[in-house]
């Protein structure tokens, strides 16, 4: 039996740490040249596949490759592109599996959220009806921590850790100038459906005093009058107040607190942002408070200066395993992280049946929210507290991080017919 390729591509939102997960894949594949051949990545993601559009990336340097762990975004371009139901268009998904072929490709390793292993689950089940052995492994990753069956996401640790910090150096900002400047602050973070990096948020508050005084979680609807009741109790007793809200707040009756009814992304989702100016000018009109607001967007999925050890090690981890779980044999399964003890933290790497995970969401759990709806209990903070543990910092440079260069050089096309998206 001849050895075959492999495909990887990144898929969706990028994370400070989803390189780490592609040197993982490429490292292990390097290792097991007795079955895995090259490893062609999808050049922005799955597109490259459908475009015919295939990195060789062992045209890359060890060094280069390692590098990549340091190195925050997608290394080799993701994209936001869901294929559609294969009843729909199943010639999506005949594309793929004719480029792979093409290209004697047998594995395919696909780096992304819900919505990938759906993609992965799909192409699996086709690849069997046309006869086509395609060994298809997921890699899980995404800053929301909504994926089920793994405790956790690579890329969550990361962008929990910025926005502790982050949070906890605004309130000293906001402390020093309350008495004479201003009194609100609120942080906007991501999130549509589920909280977790609001909840991650409140790691900041040690004491029941510290902020963040108010969370905003998407998982409880948020009640005006009893939003703005806790912000002037709260100006008044410690002088200032800090608010970390989600993206995907909404209000008592469904509606999102800010959202633009007509820029919808590829996935049918409303674009969403804007919610922390929308709380300030309700603020400012009822209570009068001076306020200031900011909003991490993409600083938050990207600060690799900051990035979780533990996170790091994980997102390297299960890459690493994805490969290992394709070359014993096992197929339409992900790479997932199983907490083995919180005290001390203990994980290992397990699988799931993509079955399990494609298009399901994890949401926090109702233990993880206070009473209030405002804050986050003791449960979620001994959640939380492993992922964001030790420091990993990338290699600088004139004071600068040093990040990973790649040639990217081109597979050479096979196929006559090019691909229209």
């Amino acid at each position: 039996m001849s050895v075959k390729h492999a495909f990887y591509a990144q898929s969706g939102g990028v994370t400070a740490v989803i390189n780490a997960s592609a040197c993982a894949v490429i490292e292990t594949a390097r290792r097991y040249q007795d079955k895995i051949g090259k490893v062609y990545a999808g050049y922005n993601g799955i597109l490259g596949a459908l475009r015919e559009e295939l990195i060789d990336t062992s045209l890359e340097s060890d060094e280069t490759i390692g590098a990549l762990l340091r190195t925050p975004g997608g290394a080799f371009g993701s994209c936001r592109y869901k294929l559609k139901p294969i009843e729909e268009s199943e010639e999506e998904y005949r594309r793929l599996i004719e480029v792979f072929r093409a290209h004697d490709i047998g594995y395919f390793f696909y780096n992304g959220g819900n919505d990938s292993m759906d993609t992965a689950l799909k192409v699996s089940r086709l690849s069997e009806k046309m006869g086509y052995p395609l060994t298809c492994i997921g890699v899980p990753k995404t800053i929301d921590n909504d994926l089920t069956v793994t405790d956790n996401c690579p890329g969550f640790g990361s962008a929990a850790k910025y926005l502790a910090v982050s949070t906890k150096e605004a309130s000293h900002d906001i402390a020093s100038m309350c008495d004479t400047s201003t009194k609100v602050f609120i942080m906007e973070v991501m999130g549509r459906h589920a909280g977790w990096l609001a909840a991650a948020a409140g790691l900041a508050a040690r004491q029941d005093s510290d902020p963040p005084h108010i969370i905003v979680f998407p998982e409880i609807p948020l009640n005006k009058e009893r939003f703005l009741r806790k912000v002037k109790e709260t100006t008044e007793k410690e002088g200032y107040c800090v608010i970390v809200a989600s993206e995907g707040a909404r209000y008592e009756d469904g509606s999102f607190v800010s959202a633009s009814t007509t820029v919808v992304d590829s996935f049918g989702h409303h674009q969403l942002g804007g919610v922390a100016p929308a709380l300030c000018n309700t603020i400012k009109q009822e209570l009068g408070y001076k306020y200031h607001y900011a909003v991490a967007d993409y600083l938050q999925r990207s600060a690799r200066h900051i990035a979780s050890r533990v996170d790091v090690e994980q997102a390297y981890a299960v890459g690493k395993a994805a490969v290992e779980l394709a070359v014993t044999g096992r197929n339409a399964v992900m790479s997932a992280i199983i907490r083995e003890s919180n005290a001390p933290y203990r994980w290992s790497v397990g699988e799931a049946s993509l079955e399990k995970v494609a298009n399901f969401e994890r949401k926090m759990p109702a233990d993880f929210i206070t009473e209030d709806g405002f804050g986050i209990t003791r449960s979620c903070r001994e959640y939380l507290e492993p992922l964001i543990e030790g420091e990993e910092y990338p290699a600088y440079l004139n004071g600068l991080p040093r990040f990973a260069r790649l040639k990217k050089v081109m597979v050479r096309k096979k196929l006559n017919t090019p691909f229209n998206i």
